[in-house]
C-alpha cells in the first residue's frame, strides 16, 4: 500500500520536474516536432486522458470531502479514515497513470493541452503527497487521528482534489468552446487571421 503511493509521489514529482524543464530550453512546438496527423492523434488522446482524469477526479473529490468531514467529527474510527484514505490513494494512482501518459506526449499536443497537463500534474502531486503523509500519520498514530497535523493533511487532500477536478473541467470546457468556434467558422467559411 505505502510502496505504490510512494512510487506515485516520486513519479509525479519527477514528472513535474521534467515538465518544467530548464528555463533556457524551450519546448518544441507541435508542428516542428511531429507530423500534423500525429499531433492531431496525440491531441485527441490528450483530451481523452483529460476526460478520464475528470471522471476519476469526481470520485476522488467525493472521497476527499468525506475525509475532510471526518476531520471535523470525532466519532469516526481510524479504520473509517483508513478506508477512505485507501479509496483516495487508489484514485490518485489512477490519475497518476493517466498523467504519466500525458507527460510522455506533452510536447506533441496543443498549447492549451500542455498547460492543462502541467496544472493537472501539479494538483495530482499535491493530492498524492498529502495522501501519503496522512496514511503514514494514521499508521503511526491510530488513536490520534484528530491532531491538527493529520486534519491539515485531510484538508489539503480535499482542497487539492477539488482544484484538480475544477481545473480539468475548465480545460475541457475550453476545448468544447474552441471546437464550437471552429465549427462555426467552417460553416460560415470565415477566414482566420
Amino acid at each position: 500500500m505505502r510502496t505504490n503511493l510512494k512510487r506515485m509521489i516520486v513519479a509525479l514529482s519527477a514528472l513535474m520536474l521534467l515538465g518544467t524543464g530548464s528555463v533556457f530550453a524551450s519546448p518544441p512546438t507541435p508542428s516542428s516536432e511531429a507530423p500534423e496527423m500525429e499531433v492531431a492523434y496525440l491531441s485527441g488522446r490528450s483530451s481523452a486522458l483529460l476526460a478520464e482524469i475528470k471522471k476519476e477526479a469526481a470520485q476522488l473529490t467525493l472521497h476527499a470531502d468525506i475525509l475532510e468531514s471526518f476531520a471535523r467529527r470525532p466519532r469516526y474510527s481510524w479504520q473509517s479514515h483508513a478506508h477512505y484514505l485507501n479509496k483516495v490513494k487508489d484514485q490518485i494512482n489512477a490519475v497518476g497513470e493517466r498523467t504519466a501518459e500525458l507527460q510522455q506526449i506533452r510536447y506533441a499536443v496543443l498549447p492549451w493541452q500542455q498547460r492543462a497537463i502541467a496544472e493537472v500534474t501539479y494538483h495530482a502531486a499535491q493530492v498524492a503527497a498529502s495522501t501519503q503523509a496522512a496514511i503514514v500519520y494514521l499508521n503511526e498514530n491510530q488513536g490520534r487521528h484528530f491532531a491538527t497535523e493529520y486534519r491539515d493533511h485531510l484538508t489539503t487532500i480535499a482542497g487539492s482534489s477539488n482544484d484538480l477536478r475544477d481545473t480539468v473541467g475548465k480545460f475541457l470546457e475550453y476545448e468544447k468552446g474552441h471546437q464550437k468556434v471552429q465549427r462555426m467558422q467552417n460553416e460560415l467559411e470565415l477566414a482566420v487571421d
